[in-house]
C-alpha cells in the first residue's frame, strides 16, 4: 500500500522488458505491477478488512459507514468494504495501483492523492490506514500533517484504524528480522520472481529502511531497489495522537492481519505491545483542533 512515495529509487535499473515482462516505471516493482503485489502479499480471506470492518464494530458509536481508505493500493479492502454496503473512497499515489483498483471495484471511489495533504469533500466516519502506510510519513511534519488530514476529513467520534510495524519491537533488536536476508520466490503468470530483502536500522533517522533485489527469467541484471518506514514507539505515538486531537481507544500488538495466529471478531487484545506488530484505534475528539 502506498500512501505517499515511499521508496527512495532503485539502485540499478534492470534492462527493458518485453510485453510479457513486468513493468519496471518507478521504484517499487510491486505497485508498478498489482497483480504481482497480490501475488506476493495474498489475502484470500480477507483478514485485513475483516480486522477493520470487526474494530468498527467493537468502537464505532453509531452505525454510518463511511470509510476513507488511506494507501489502498489494489483497492481490495475497500472493494470488500463497499460490499458490505460501505461508503468507501480509496487513496494512493500509485497511478497503476488506482487504474487497477477501479477495474475490480467499480463500487469505489478511488483518488490520486498523498497521505500528508489531501482534501476531499464531506467528512467520513472511519479512516484506516493499513500494512505500515502511516509509517511512510518520515518526518515529524509528515506525521503531523498526515494525523492533521485525518481530524479534518473525520466525523467528531470518527475511528483512525492503523496496522503498522512495530517501532518498539525494532528499535529494541529487532528479533531475527534484522540483518538476515530473506528470500521468497512467487509465480506469477508463469514466471517465478525471487526476492531477497534486507533490513537494517537507521537509528538517525529512527527507519527501518529495506534492501530489495529482484530476479526473474529474462531479467539481464538484478532489480535492486530501496524504500523506509519511520519507526514509532507506542507512547510516541499516543503523544503525537493526543496533540492532533485524537484519543486512543486501543493500542494492541496481537492479534492482527498479519500475525500469527491472525485476527479473528472475538480476539482479546494483547497489550504488552513487544510484538512486531502494532494495531491502533484511536477516536476524534469532539470539539477538538489539533495543535
Amino acid at each position: 500500500m502506498t500512501g505517499r512515495s515511499a521508496p527512495t529509487g532503485p539502485l540499478r535499473t534492470a534492462a527493458p522488458t518485453g510485453s510479457t515482462g513486468p513493468a519496471v516505471v518507478s521504484a517499487n516493482l510491486l505497485t508498478d505491477n498489482p497483480e504481482l503485489y497480490e501475488t506476493q502479499f495474498p489475502d484470500p480471506k480477507h483478514l485485513a478488512a475483516r480486522f477493520v470492518a470487526d474494530l468498527v464494530d467493537r468502537y464505532a458509536t453509531d452505525d454510518s459507514r463511511r470509510l476513507l481508505d488511506v494507501g489502498c493500493g489494489t483497492g481490495r479492502d475497500a472493494g470488500y468494504l463497499a460490499g458490505l454496503g460501505w461508503s468507501v473512497i480509496g487513496i494512493d499515489v500509485s497511478d497503476r495501483m488506482l487504474a487497477y483498483a477501479r477495474k475490480r471495484h467499480p463500487a469505489v471511489r478511488f483518488v490520486a492523492a498523498d497521505m500528508r495533504g489531501y482534501e476531499l469533500p464531506g467528512r467520513v466516519d472511519v479512516v484506516s490506514c493499513l500494512d505500515s502506510a502511516l509509517l511512510y510519513c518520515h518526518t515529524n511534519a509528515d506525521l503531523t500533517g498526515f494525523l492533521a488530514r485525518c481530524h479534518a476529513h473525520l466525523v467528531p467520534g470518527g475511528l483512525l484504524i492503523a496496522e503498522m510495524r512495530n517501532g518498539a519491537y525494532f528499535l529494541g533488536g529487532g528479533g531475527d528480522l534484522l540483518d538476515r536476508e530473506h528470500t521468497r520466490t512467487v509465480v506469477w503468470r508463469g514466471t517465478p520472481y525471487t526476492s531477497h530483502t534486507l533490513l537494517r536500522i537507521d537509528h538517525s533517522g529512527q527507519l527501518l529502511r529495506r534492501r530489495r533485489t529482484w530476479t526473474w527469467p529474462g531479467c539481464s541484471e538484478p532489480l535492486v531497489q530501496t524504500s523506509a518506514w519511520r519507526l514509532l514507539f507506542p507512547m510516541e505515538l499516543r503523544h503525537l495522537l493526543d496533540g492532533a486531537g485524537f484519543d486512543v481507544a486501543a493500542l494492541f500488538d496481537t492479534p492482527g492481519p498479519r500475525t500469527d495466529p491472525p485476527w479473528h471478531a472475538r480476539a482479546a487484545l494483547g497489550s504488552g505491545l513487544a510484538g512486531d506488530r502494532l494495531h491502533l484505534v484511536a477516536r476524534r475528539r469532539a470539539d477538538d483542533h489539533p495543535c
